[in-house]
């Protein structure tokens, strides 16, 4: 009797826009100059196609925080600030999907304080870890079928017992339907 009063509702973003693609390879120049003849008039899907991009983010209810309070997993395989961001592209009567998904490390781990980028520390053991984390990917995997994992934590300084803790558990796991990549972009920066 109360479904009149509830309202549905997402914490996200969405977004459609249609764009033009073109692809010639002559300049603005060359278009607009005097000595250029009229070009025969065409359908402008042939030409510059016309594509339909929708961009949908959607972040879960389980485990949503604020930064430096809300980290790691918890008993249920939820990550802390779980967000699935889908791009839709149609064009030419066919549809595209790329999905990608992104969370907080799936071990049991917590920074402390408010200063700006507190010392990461780990809450249990790898031991009490791996169930958790064996639930958080077999639900992924069940949603997505494969993943590729990329670990974006800083691998040489203070995040570095996160990386380690995760890359244990991703080997404990050993899932061949798991591809693990570990970015660390403070390299390349």
């Amino acid at each position: 009797e109360v479904d009149f009063w509830i309202i549905p509702i997402i914490q996200g973003f969405v977004q459609i826009e249609e764009l033009v693609v073109n692809y010639s390879e002559s300049s603005d120049d060359d278009k607009s100059s005097p000595e250029t003849p009229p070009q025969e008039s065409s359908c402008v899907d042939d030409i510059h196609p016309a594509f339909v991009v929708a961009l949908i983010s959607r972040r879960s209810r389980h485990r949503a925080g604020m930064r430096y309070k809300r980290r790691g997993v918890d008993k249920n395989g939820n990550v802390a600030n779980y967000v699935e961001t889908e791009q839709l592209i149609h064009v030419h009567n066919h549809t595209l999907s790329y999905i990608q998904t992104r969370g907080s490390v799936p071990v049991f781990w917590s920074q402390v304080g408010y200063r700006y980028n507190p010392r990461p520390r780990l809450d249990k053991s790898e031991n009490e870890t791996v169930p958790c984390f064996r639930a958080h990917f077999e639900e992924q995997l069940k949603n997505y079928k494969k993943q590729v994992i990329i670990n974006l934590v800083d691998q040489t300084g203070r995040e570095k017992i996160i990386g380690d803790a995760y890359l244990k558990q991703v080997l404990l796991y050993n899932n061949a339907n798991l591809t693990y990549v570990s970015f660390d972009f403070h390299e390349h920066w």
